[in-house]
């Protein structure tokens, strides 16, 4: 049976509390001051604590955060009759469960006090403690144990020792500049600097003076002579983020550099030399923009002297409880906060988001249910998401067809979303390796496939 503490000088509101919550099945104290309050609190040790906030001798605003001192597990609802936003504010920041405001309507009463024992009783019996991982899955931060991950850190691992030109290719928020940053910490250079560079984010005259550097004079705003990221990076690593975004004229400009390994600054007749190992990142597909005549090719096959490709989050679902463990850990060390517990219904929950941010939306997601949790515990609530609409089921397509074209279009379709992999495709159809082997045979698929 849960104990209830309730706090109020009120004799006929206390009263009227005690037997509404004894009603209810509930153990209950009572306390008419801030003192004999905390005493109890002390002495019993009670689940759930409800206080008002104008008490005889303290301040329940004070009474509160001692009864927190004591027990930070300990819920508390404040009650009052005056309803302003400072003290509400301070109330919560001092870590109080509810506000609620008198005369109490008891409906809204018992649903919180409701609330806050399921709270209560999923931070002593969930099951699911988060904690930090084995560091054998993380290579800077880099959190992952699927077979998708392992081949990553097997390409780090490999390209580390090495001056190596990489590209590094995958969505927004996979952790590109991560993978980057894996590399140069881990190669003979990491003394070195790392230098970073969004190249969607400078016009193209910032650009190439950003890299390259300026002599004074070269334009209107050139008061002063630089040094560009080249110059700065000396044998370390500049990384390129979004490469596919630069102009054609800088794409010749860095062909030039990595192909001779010396540069001027702009407006500049000395030639200076480089040493430095570019990792370029972008998420778009660069080989489709050399195609398109986008991107230079001979460019794209320097910088791809090793390619590196991270996988969607929702490709490697099984690392998101390791992802959540570690990200908790970080979110609640920068916000001095103890959020530490996730039930697995919420677990599942967060495995079957579409997660189109990748690990950087995980991460938004997870400190916003770090900053609403009540107590150490994250619930559904607290997280960003409206619910999945249930998507509706096709009709018959527009033109007619017959049993076998549907069949063979729905496989090709599925074998093009799963870039080729009949392993995948096999799993999602739900029928054998061989079989799907026959139907791609019989209908002449002409799908490059992977596996």
């Amino acid at each position: 049976m849960a104990m209830i503490l309730v706090i109020e000088d009120d004799s006929l509101v206390s009263r009227t509390l005690v037997s509404h919550l004894k009603k209810k099945g509930l153990e209950v104290k009572q306390a008419e001051t801030g003192e004999e309050g905390f005493e109890l609190v002390r002495e019993f040790r009670p689940d759930l604590v409800l206080l008002d906030v104008r008490l005889p001798d303290v301040n329940g605003l004070e009474v509160l955060r001692q009864i927190k001192q004591e027990n930070k597990n300990t819920s508390v609802i404040i009650m009052t009759a005056f309803d302003d936003m400072k003290t509400t504010v301070e109330a919560i920041k001092s870590g109080a469960f509810e506000y609620l405001v008198k005369p109490l309507d008891y409906l809204e009463l018992d649903l919180t006090i409701d609330k806050a024992l399921q709270v209560k009783a999923l931070e002593e019996k969930v099951s699911y403690l988060v904690e930090e991982r084995q560091k054998e899955y993380q290579i800077d931060n880099i959190i992952g144990r699927s077979p998708q991950m392992r081949e990553v850190f097997k390409m780090i691992g490999s390209v580390a020792n090495t001056r190596t030109n990489v590209l590094i290719q995958g969505e927004s928020g996979t952790g590109k500049e991560l993978v980057a940053k894996a590399i140069h910490y881990n190669s003979p250079f990491k003394g070195e600097p790392f230098i970073v560079i969004n190249c969607s984010a400078i016009s193209e005259t910032l650009l190439e003076s950003e890299l390259f550097g300026h002599v004074k004079g070269a334009f209107t705003d050139a008061v002063a002579e630089t040094r560009g990221k080249f110059e700065i990076s000396g044998k370390g690593t500049l990384f390129l983020d979004e490469i596919g975004d630069i102009s054609p004229n800088l794409q010749s400009k860095l062909l030039r550099v990595i192909e001779t390994r010396d540069f001027m600054k702009v407006g500049g007749e000395k030639i200076l030399k480089t040493e430095a190992r570019i990792i370029a990142a972008t998420n778009q597909n660069l080989k489709e923009l050399v195609t398109q005549g986008k991107f230079r090719e001979d460019l794209y096959y320097r910088l791809k002297v090793v390619e590196i490709t991270l996988p969607s989050l929702r490709e490697r679902r099984e690392d998101i409880p390791d992802l959540v463990a570690y990200l908790l850990e970080k979110i609640n060390r920068e916000l001095k906060k103890n959020v530490r517990k996730v039930p697995p219904e919420v677990m599942e929950y967060l495995m079957n988001q579409p997660w189109k941010g990748n690990v950087r939306e995980l991460e938004n997601a997870l400190t916003r249910a770090v900053i609403l949790a009540k107590g150490d515990v994250i619930l559904k609530e607290h997280l960003p998401f409206e619910p999945i609409p249930p998507q509706e089921k096709p009709l018959i397509p527009k033109e007619l067809m017959p049993l076998w074209e549907v069949e063979k279009r729905y496989i090709q379709s599925v074998l093009e979303m799963t870039k080729g992999s009949k392993t995948k495709a096999s799993q999602i159809l739900e029928i054998s390796r061989p079989t799907l082997d026959k139907k791609i045979k019989d209908y002449d698929l002409k799908i490059e496939t992977s596996d």
